[in-house]
């Protein structure tokens, strides 16, 4: 059992992300998937599906490792277990002046910081991405 399975999540696309790999996979939740959503929305990865095999839900995420230049260059657990990070709409930080996204889990889903800003919530600070 992990003990952050989110942090999980991300270590899994890093090193994938790291050696070329074109697929990942990862045990499945709601929220890792609403994740897989939103880095698939901005373009840092190519596809994701929800895979049943047995009595076993896993997540698989399908990088884009074709390209000359990586999608994801960091990724990066903002909110961990021991010390959770909240922030409100107006502390939205911006990753490399924009370059980036900050992914947020709010009371509207989960949801990249532009998102939050134009729906004015905030959230807990779950990752950043750039």
């Amino acid at each position: 059992m992990y003990t952050d399975p989110v942090a999980d999540l991300l270590t899994r696309i890093r090193n994938a992300n790291q050696i070329g790999q074109d697929v990942v996979e990862a045990p499945a939740s709601r929220v890792k998937a609403n994740i897989a959503r939103v880095l698939k929305e901005e373009g840092y990865v190519k596809n994701f599906r929800l895979v049943r095999s047995g009595n076993k839900h896993f997540l698989r995420i399908y990088m884009k490792s074709d390209q000359p230049q990586k999608a994801i260059v960091g990724i990066r657990r903002e909110s961990k277990p021991g010390l959770r990070k909240y922030i409100n709409v107006d502390s939205i930080p911006k990753v490399l002046n924009g370059a980036g996204t900050v992914i947020l889990s709010t009371p509207k889903g989960v949801i990249t910081g532009r998102e939050a800003k134009k729906l004015r919530v905030g959230g807990e600070w779950l990752c950043s991405v750039w």
